[in-house]
């Protein structure tokens, strides 16, 4: 069966609305899925009424960014990883008003890299971006403003031809950083709410992962063991920019420490890999899906 824990929407940085994507999951026979919009829960609710909709089987997502350093590595100096929240409460207060503070510091840090961009442009003899604009061509007035969203307005400028460009230009120099998250924070609020935290992605070749500190698997490993054990409950393993080895070694890895194992698409719908990375059956299992729903999707 098709599986795919790991999707984003129109409520983050995805194209799709959730009503397009679940329509498009249940034609593609997608049987299991989780919406991991980043830092917001809106999706949520809907999300589960469009999964019974179209006979797959939900569990809630969440996909947070956590500022995390180590000594030996880059001088100490932070970086960004992901960790994937799953089956929680959708209605925790706890951790709806820690995603709406994350939400409205989004919002203002991606009003600051705008005028960042703009005093680039004007250097340029080009013309300002205009927040008005930009928010009236996103699909969702809830997507918090951020850097994919700027890329892509860039790019429907004419201003660069790839969301690359986009980044090599303008959002890596023009940058803000985030409010920090530490891995701790965020292992106690998606528990709390009754979830479960994942390390999303370990050894992305794009680099929000390890590979920023080491590209070899076993010091990755070392790390997660030394810094990250007690509050993580599974990898994700599968991963559209996860090699054979990669997966092969992080399973290991997880079967190992008695960590859950996770994958998905991580479908933004650029274009939509929804269903498309290969996670077995067994994974669906785990999570909670019922053996004898399997193929009603």
């Amino acid at each position: 069966m098709k599986i795919d824990f790991h999707v984003h929407s129109n409520y983050s940085d995805g194209k799709m609305t959730l009503e397009a994507l679940f329509k498009e999951a249940g034609q593609r026979g997608v049987a299991a899925m989780s919406i991991t919009d980043h830092d917001t829960l809106e999706a949520q609710e809907k999300a589960v009424l469009l999964a019974k909709e179209q006979g797959i089987w939900y569990i809630s997502g969440l996909e947070l960014n956590v500022t995390f350093s180590h000594r030996e590595y880059r001088e100490g100096k932070d970086i960004s990883l992901d960790f994937l929240g799953y089956g929680y409460d959708i209605r925790h207060k706890a951790l709806t008003k820690k995603l709406r503070e994350l939400r409205d510091y989004r919002k203002k840090r991606g009003e600051k890299i705008m005028k960042r961009i703009n005093e680039e442009l004007r250097k340029e003899g080009l013309d300002d971006l205009s927040a008005e604009d930009l928010l009236g061509s996103q699909q969702s007035a809830d997507a918090a403003l951020g850097r994919p969203h700027l890329a892509r307005y860039l790019i429907q400028k004419g201003i660069v031809r790839t969301r690359q460009e986009a980044f090599d230009k303008y959002l890596v120099k023009c940058n803000v950083p985030k409010l920090p998250l530490s891995l701790e924070e965020a292992a106690k609020l998606v528990r709390d709410a009754g979830g479960m935290l994942f390390f999303a992605h370990p050894n992305d070749s794009r680099g929000t992962s390890l590979i920023k500190l080491t590209d070899s698997l076993d010091k990755q490993q070392e790390i997660i063991v030394e810094c990250m054990l007690p509050h993580i409950d599974g990898i994700e393993c599968w991963h559209p920019r996860h090699t054979p080895e990669t997966i092969r070694s992080y399973i290991l890895f997880a079967k190992k420490h008695g960590l859950l194992v996770s994958g998905g698409s991580d479908c933004h719908q650029d274009p939509v890999l929804l269903g498309s990375v290969d996670v077995p059956d067994e994974v669906a299992y785990k999570f909670g899906f019922p053996r004898e729903a399997r193929g009603l999707a």
